[in-house]
């Protein structure tokens, strides 16, 4: 049947175009259910690799090291001490946890220790000066003037474990300073090559534990707890606690902002990586003005005596043989 048959029979043409749109109406309706969802099979595959690698990064984890630091049982010694003090409480507060997390000591042993430390410090500085004082030197000061110095010397005994810890943290926090924008610009590279954030904070603490060994364990604890917290944002936050480092804190909470909004985290790490190491130049340019006024009292004091010794020496020694 040609086309001119079907003019002279519009009745036939008329249910043709009736059942091509039937079809194509039946195609539409169904099409959705046809087509494949390929975001929704994305998201899948997304969630996959994701529990694979937190499965990867526990069995990593769940490997028994050399030396379990951080599960250490405390000492009995010093258990009974806090349990007889009654410093139980302290040993949960707060402040303490994070002054000893940013000096590297974890868990419970060190916070038990700690507090058993402030008191048998003060006891044995309170020994040590008097069996020094009254024994070994035996000064000819009154009564009351040695026992102020021994007074003194058992205070300061109380603050000798806040101050190691202090000066533990302020070592530990120059180490991460100078080694956190070589580890941006580490991570930069990693995650620009396709690593998961997983995968490339834990080659960054392979690389950058040369550098900065305390770097590299914080960096290690921040991979074993975005392979075991559900939120990111709270294992960032976390690290930005322990290290209390203000260029690691902006830092983190760009990385956060990128990840809630959903930007590149490429662009968010090399903007940061810039901004670290600007700040970094701008404290060695700060330490490096500051120096000619530190130097001026020891040159006064050490050098210029020297320097007018050995100019008007030979002229005095001159003098008195004419």
């Amino acid at each position: 049947m040609d086309l001119a048959s079907l003019s002279l029979h519009p009745d036939i043409l008329t249910a043709l175009f009736a059942a091509v749109a039937a079809g194509l109406a039946v195609l539409a309706v169904a099409w959705p259910y046809l087509r494949r969802d390929t975001q929704h099979h994305r998201m899948r595959q997304i969630t996959h690799v994701q529990e694979r690698i937190r499965q990867r990064e526990r069995a990593k984890l769940g490997t028994p090291p050399a030396r379990a630091l951080v599960r250490r049982a405390p000492r009995k010694f010093f258990l009974d001490i806090v349990k007889r003090l009654d410093l139980v409480s302290q040993a949960e507060n707060g402040e303490t946890i994070h002054l000893l997390q940013r000096a590297g000591y974890r868990g419970r042993s060190p916070v038990i220790t700690y507090l058993a430390l402030r008191v048998i410090c003060p006891l044995a500085m309170l020994c040590l000066s008097a069996f020094y004082i009254f024994v070994v030197v035996k000064p000819e000061f009154s009564m009351p003037a040695l026992l102020a110095i021994v007074a003194l010397c058992t205070v300061s005994g109380y603050y000798v474990p806040t101050l190691y810890l202090r000066n533990r943290i302020t070592k530990r926090q120059v180490s991460i300073r100078r080694a956190w924008p070589n580890a941006l610009d580490l991570l930069l590279i990693c995650v620009e090559s396709g690593m998961s954030s997983e995968a490339a904070f834990r080659k960054v603490t392979q690389e950058i534990g040369t550098d900065s060994p305390a770097l590299a364990e914080e960096l290690l604890l921040t991979t074993a707890e975005l392979a075991y917290l559900p939120e990111r944002r709270i294992a960032y936050e976390n690290l930005a606690k322990r290290v209390g480092i203000a260029s690691v804190k902006s830092a983190i909470v760009g990385l956060i902002q990128s990840e809630k909004h959903g930007t590149s985290l490429g662009q968010a790490l090399r903007v940061l990586s810039r901004e670290s190491r600007e700040a970094r130049m701008a404290d060695a340019e700060q330490k490096a003005a500051a120096l000619p006024p530190k130097l001026t009292v020891p040159m006064i004091v050490f050098f210029l005596p020297v320097l007018f010794a050995v100019i008007l020496a030979p002229m005095i020694i001159q003098m008195l043989q004419g």
